[in-house]
């Protein structure tokens, strides 16, 4: 009769364990399923500015040290003139930085910004972080690039 028992508790914590691990597979799927915010334009964090990210030829390479181009509006849909821009990522799944230091380095009118040295060394989920600072004040905004 002992034994009996056993095996009934064992069942139990077996079904207690698999109960656990569907639950935290069905936690986690609906941020498996949507994956990162892939949107080329987005208002920044404080609502500051509208920002737009794409690559200067149209064409994400990995690889390569390439350009990208954002572009800065006021909330009012206004060009952004004259903003001090920083840049800082990686890759948050592997926690490690850009391989390069991209910088903003020319001013191509309209709130267009040239971003040099942008590479993605490996394919995979980047990030790109952009410190904004302009005459409306100090906001920040994350891209998303997938590989």
């Amino acid at each position: 009769m002992a034994s009996i028992w056993r095996y009934i508790l064992a069942g139990l914590g077996l079904a207690a364990l698999l109960a656990g691990i569907v639950a935290a597979v069905y936690l986690t799927l609906p941020q498996l399923a949507s994956g990162p915010d892939l949107s080329r334009s987005k208002k920044t964090a404080n609502g500051l500015f509208i920002a737009s990210f794409e690559p200067e030829r149209g064409v994400v390479r990995q690889g390569e040290l390439q350009s990208w181009l954002l572009t800065l509006k006021t909330a009012a849909g206004a060009p952004v003139e004259g903003a001090a821009i920083t840049v800082s990522g990686g890759m948050p799944q592997h926690d490690h930085g850009l391989p390069t230091s991209p910088q903003a380095t020319d001013y191509l009118g309209q709130g267009r910004y040239r971003i040099d040295g942008v590479k993605f060394t490996m394919s995979g989920w980047w990030q790109l972080h952009f410190g904004i600072s302009a005459a409306a004040g100090s906001d920040s905004v994350v891209f998303n690039v997938v590989l």
